[in-house]
């Protein structure tokens, strides 16, 4: 197998020149850090968020929440199914508009809220960094999620 380490050519395929690497490699670890606080609360990651924007926003939309979230209704609808059979939300059609999926909480996924209180305390240090630089980084990645949602179709 031919090496490819004198090979400038093959500049743009060395890993350590990715900037995608280090966004999904540090996005997993923290998603592996949730892990112990989300079992707690019987979550994954993917429906603490959901949860999140449901307890933020309220009743809303499936396809309001997919674009919120950034899932596509193919990974959107298992996990509200699954949020539903825990007893947390309740998928509804309404009669007048067959094909929207409305989603409302529970009482018990009210209740729930309430325990999650407690998970941004139990990350706190995930990523060791100064505040400012925390602050930093989420301003440019929601800046870069802006800029590659006007490109995306």
């Amino acid at each position: 197998m031919e090496n490819i380490q004198s090979d400038a050519r093959c500049d743009g395929i060395r890993l350590r020149n990715q900037i995608c690497f280090p966004l999904y490699a540090c996005a997993k670890e923290v998603i592996r850090q949730y892990r112990r606080p989300l079992e707690a609360l019987g979550l994954t990651y993917t429906q603490y968020i959901v949860m999140m924007v449901l307890w933020e926003q309220g009743d809303m939309t499936e396809s309001a929440l997919g674009h919120t979230v950034r899932l596509d209704s193919g990974t959107l609808t298992p996990l509200l199914k699954r949020l539903e059979k825990q007893g947390l939300i309740v998928r509804t059609h309404p009669q007048s508009r067959e094909r929207k999926l409305f989603l409302s909480l529970t009482e018990e996924g009210m209740a729930l809220r309430d325990r999650a209180l407690e998970v941004p305390g139990q990350m706190n240090g995930c990523i060791d960094l100064p505040t400012e630089e925390l602050m930093q980084l989420k301003t440019l990645l929601d800046k870069a999620l802006t800029k590659m949602g006007r490109t995306r179709k």
